[in-house]
């Protein structure tokens, strides 16, 4: 599902919940607080997107109301079929790219973002200077009355498109967050696999902590969004000259090519294929949302003719050198990382000790009073859902930062698997306590090397303590065989009477919360040890989120 569709879902889900006509203003305000940072204008542009499609109906001055179609519509955008459309949605993309690089003409894949300001538009352009994007090539619309501007810029997703057309069929593979040092590509240090996922991978990063563009201008060295596809190595001499051609009409973006089975930049490549990274198109928005400025960011969203774009500067210096080249895959991902660590979970239920798996996290030793008092708010308002255990431990190495630890809910799987049933953490999502309780995002851990949920706390998408509107906390989704479903029920009652959290045991082919496991599998949802820590957040108190760090005794932990 696209971001564009993703919003109007979530505008559906705002006129479903109202028994009024609502206006722009207030699903503007609803939306932020789902982390959309839509302002009215894009609203009422969405909202007649919807009109149109039979699924909104306006009530004159009043706003709209959502219609039986737009409810079916509704019922139909669900979070199991999302996590499937990522993938799907860009190998339409790529189909429908046209685009001619003799003659320039035809379709390119482009991101629309808008901004807010005339500053923001001259600091693009020196950006756009620095070569760190797909193209200079850029389609402006000035919206006068609004002081805005929406800005069209070519997605990496078009080469995927113009390869295609030359008939090389290249694999997307990931979009991530790259470590750029002295102006050199060294390795990815994130990744989210293009499937299995609701939330487009580059999109999942584009946040001001995880890009530091800036500072690959000022210093040569930093994290700019990157994605990385394989091509048959067969292809690679002619995929060489279509990429000089484009350079030479202003479209590049290419960071690293790797030869036959050559690992590139931390990651394998199996034989027989050549691993490609390709700048995020979005990357000169990042460094504007580094600024602080407010900006709208979307990801490949739709085709635009090429004949319609030009280059926003002629002068580009382009200054990232050749990658040097990995022998060896360094990049590990969350499922093997916790799949190492749910081994060594060896609690006794019934003693109630033993090793469980803690997030910690760290907070400045001033901030710590006011970081356990929201702790304490947070468990008391959410008893259900948050977990009471935490431990305050010693930082490494800075004495000036103290660290909460909080009961990982890997270590649910660790306790399930030490008694013979076979747990695999699936998916880490983001709940909204509706009635019933909903998935409204899932990441896969198969695929990604990061916590689903660090994603969800670093783009401010929880609810934890805020009063309006509906609750939004991290949980994770687990897939259990069900031939163990009763031994299953017998330990996860157990591990719920000592309160941590399980929200919720599936049934086979069932939507557990609206998400789905396997066949001949059952889903179990439980809750995020990082909710607490998320609460932290949302309070504005600057808190290094870490996720599955350590083995700690239950026995030591104290309760809120």
């Amino acid at each position: 599902m696209s971001e564009s569709e993703r919003r109007m879902i979530e505008i559906l889900r705002i006129l479903n919940k109202q028994d009024k006509p609502t206006g722009s203003k207030l699903i503007a305000d609803e939306l932020r607080e789902k982390g959309f940072n839509l302002g009215e204008r894009a609203v009422r542009y969405h909202m007649q997107i919807l009109d149109e499609k039979g699924y909104t109906k306006r009530m004159g001055y009043s706003g709209r109301r959502i219609t039986e179609l737009g409810r079916k519509k509704l019922e139909k955008g669900l979070i199991y079929d999302q996590v499937d459309f990522i993938y799907s949605k860009f190998e339409e993309l790529i189909y429908l790219t046209d685009f001619n690089y003799m003659t320039k003409k035809g379709n390119v894949v482009v991101n629309t973002s808008t901004i807010y300001n005339e500053e923001s538009y001259d600091i693009l352009k020196d950006i756009f200077k620095s070569g760190l994007s797909v193209s200079p090539y850029v389609n402006i619309n000035k919206v006068e009355s609004q002081g805005t501007m929406d800005i069209k810029t070519i997605c990496g997703t078009t080469i995927d498109g113009i390869l295609l057309n030359e008939g090389i069929a290249s694999q997307p593979l990931y979009g991530g967050i790259l470590e750029i040092e002295d102006n050199t590509p060294t390795s990815f240090k994130e990744l989210i696999s293009y499937k299995k996922t609701s939330v487009t991978p580059l999109d999942a990063f584009i946040a001001p902590k995880m890009t530091s563009v800036l500072d690959i201008i000022d210093n040569g060295s930093g994290h700019i969004p990157a994605n990385f596809r394989l091509i048959p190595s067969v292809a690679k001499e002619k995929t060489l000259q279509i990429f000089s051609k484009l350079n030479k009409i202003g479209i590049g973006g290419v960071i690293s090519i790797s030869e036959d089975g050559e690992n590139i930049l931390g990651l394998p490549v199996e034989k027989g294929m050549m691993g490609v990274a390709i700048i995020g198109g979005v990357t000169p928005f990042c460094a504007i949302q580094e600024l602080g400025y407010d900006i709208d960011i979307k990801i490949g969203e739709e085709l635009e003719s090429f004949d319609k774009l030009n280059p926003i500067t002629n002068n580009i210096n382009h200054n990232l050198k050749n990658h040097e080249t990995n022998k060896e895959s360094n990049l590990p991902f969350i499922l093997s990382k916790s799949l190492n660590l749910i081994q060594q979970v060896d609690l006794d239920i019934e003693k109630q000790c033993g090793n469980i798996i803690a997030n910690i996290s760290y907070v400045k030793k001033d901030d710590l009073d006011k970081a356990m008092k929201i702790l304490e708010e947070s468990h008391e308002l959410n008893k259900k859902y948050i977990s009471p255990y935490f431990q305050i431990v010693s930082h490494p190495t800075d004495e000036e930062k103290i660290g909460i630890a909080t009961i990982c809910s890997l270590s649910i799987d660790g306790l399930l698997i030490k008694n013979g049933i076979k747990s695999t953490p699936k998916y880490g999502g983001l709940l909204e306590l509706t009635e019933p309780p909903l998935f409204i995002d899932l990441i896969s851990y198969n695929g990604s090397s990061i916590d689903p949920h660090k994603i969800f706390i670093a783009k401010d998408m929880t609810s934890i303590t805020k009063n309006n509107g509906p609750k939004r906390l991290l949980a994770s989704i687990k897939e259990i065989p069900y031939v163990s479903r009763d031994h299953s029920v017998y330990l996860l009652d157990k591990l719920s009477k000592l309160d941590f959290p399980i929200y919720k045991i599936g049934k086979p082919r069932e939507l557990t919360y609206n998400a789905k496991a396997d066949n001949y599998n059952f889903g179990i949802v439980t809750g995020s040890g990082l909710n607490t820590i998320a609460a932290i957040q949302e309070n504005e108190i600057n808190i290094e989120v870490k996720a599955d760090t350590k083995l700690i005794p239950f026995e030591n932990m104290d309760r809120l």
